[in-house]
């Protein structure tokens, strides 16, 4: 739907949208790992002065069955802005959810009642496949042009290459591919921009075969996983250079790069080193005329202590260590504090990466992970599964919240014995020099999410992983 003045969520600049109002509702991807019943968007209150707070307030249930709702995102952001957005009175009304096994996409109508989200059209993967030579949808962004989409598999049963496909931002059809020229990329997973200097990045996971069914151990330790950033020309849509991290750093995901759209850096995520199970942050940026990266943060595996090393996962029973397994990241829109969520230890930490170069860790809250399953403040005598695996950061950065589940196969894999649902929020002393304190108010968990699993966590009027912007 058209506006005559520009939708009021956005922002011409990342200093705007920290000062804007905050959010008074999250919605959450819950997905049914069996795949007997419909996946679902829960809504959640995150309004303190409201008698609902931390509760499931609203709930839209999906037409279909088998789609594993992972990663979605606004139809519009403040990309819309810049000077370039053909579309600069669209409005962010709609939330674009993907089915990773599925390869459906959803739009779903956060108007009139945005406690009660309706399905308003589903494309199908055939429409996928077709028009952009695609499946298994993962991420989505909007940008000033189109929707962006990634994808790791590709169609008609072939194993890829992945890639991103692009969807119009009215009528939400699939154009076609967007990569003109992809040069070596086959593996896919996150994308993500420095819109002003024309610069696109994606990461890498594997294929469809080599993650639905969980990590493939001869698979990792063959070092077949992804580990290279890709660097493409955005307007050309041509790839432009690979930076291999080095074999052993398996599994390069997110992607968060600098919201000040004069810098050219950003931060990446890899999930294991196959040679001592730490996991590391990477900060890539320019190196004269060419692209670099450089490791800035090591997180090393734990000892196994207190549990016996064979009660571990059988993955990690060789190894008698808990590896940190960094899953998600997030950058405050100030560029100020990078949040690293450590899944298979159960730990969100926050560092300060004012320089990029030198991160300092401020900050660190335990909940849930492979040994510790360290409980919430709020309840203290129940053990948590999982650990914080999708991380949210409010525009103004006050509030981070993290959801526990992974990814279907991988949670049944490094959590046998049931991961179970919650969603925690913190809250981020950013008046001093950083801090996190679980919110002992905010801590949905188990029958309020219906028996379904809940992954990403998305803010009405925009949060730090969903905009970009064209000034400073």
């Amino acid at each position: 739907m058209s506006r005559w003045t520009p939708d009021p969520t956005f922002y011409p600049s990342p200093r705007e949208a920290a000062n804007a109002p905050a959010e008074k509702l999250a919605y959450v991807a819950a997905f049914d790992r069996s795949a007997s019943r419909p996946d679902a968007i829960a809504v959640l209150d995150t309004d303190p002065d409201s008698p609902d707070y931390g509760k499931v307030v609203g709930w839209t249930d999906l037409p279909y069955v088998g789609d594993e709702l992972h990663h979605f995102g606004w139809n519009a952001c403040s990309s819309a802005l810049c000077p370039t957005a053909p579309h600069p009175h669209v409005e962010r009304r709609y939330l674009i959810v993907p089915g990773l096994r599925s390869s459906r996409i959803h739009v779903i109508d956060t108007q009139p009642d945005p406690r009660q989200p309706t399905v308003v059209k589903v494309i199908g993967p055939e429409e996928l496949a077709k028009r952009a030579g695609y499946s298994r949808p993962h991420t989505v962004h909007c940008g000033p042009d189109g929707l962006y989409l990634s994808a790791l598999g590709g169609a008609d049963g072939e194993e890829g290459p992945g890639g991103i496909a692009i969807l119009d931002h009215t009528t939400f059809e699939v154009r076609g591919a967007w990569e003109a020229d992809r040069g070596p990329q086959y593996l896919a997973y996150d994308f993500w921009w420095h819109i002003n200097h024309d610069v696109l990045v994606t990461s890498e996971w594997g294929t469809p075969s080599m993650i639905e069914d969980g990590i493939v151990g001869e698979l990792l330790l063959g070092r077949k996983y992804g580990h290279a950033l890709h660097f493409w020309d955005l307007a050309k849509r041509r790839h432009v250079q690979r930076v291999d991290l080095g074999d052993q750093y398996q599994m390069p995901l997110e992607l968060r790069p600098a919201h000040d759209p004069t810098k050219t850096y950003g931060f990446v995520g890899v999930v294991i080193s196959v040679e001592d199970l730490s996991a590391s942050v990477w900060l890539w940026h320019r190196d004269g005329d060419t692209w670099a990266v450089t490791k800035v943060i090591d997180i090393p595996a734990e000892p196994a202590e207190p549990a016996d090393p064979a009660d571990l996962p059988d993955l990690l029973k060789p190894f008698g260590a808990v590896p940190p397994l960094v899953t998600d990241i997030d950058l405050s829109v100030d560029d100020r504090f990078l949040y690293v969520s450590c899944w298979g230890t159960g730990e969100l930490r926050q560092y300060d990466v004012s320089d990029p170069f030198h991160p300092v860790q401020t900050g660190s809250v335990r909940l849930g992970g492979i040994v510790r399953r360290t409980a919430h403040p709020a309840a203290p005598d129940e053990p948590l599964a999982g650990g914080p695996q999708m991380v949210e950061v409010s525009r103004d950065g006050r509030r981070v919240y993290v959801s526990n589940s992974l990814y279907g196969a991988w949670d049944d894999q490094f959590y046998p014995d049931g991961v179970g649902a919650w969603l925690a929020k913190l809250d981020v002393d950013v008046d001093g020099s950083g801090g996190l304190t679980p919110d002992q108010r905010f801590f949905p968990r188990g029958e309020e999410f219906r028996g379904l699993r809940v992954h990403q966590v998305r803010l009405q009027g925009g949060d730090a992983s969903s905009d970009s912007y064209c000034f400073p």
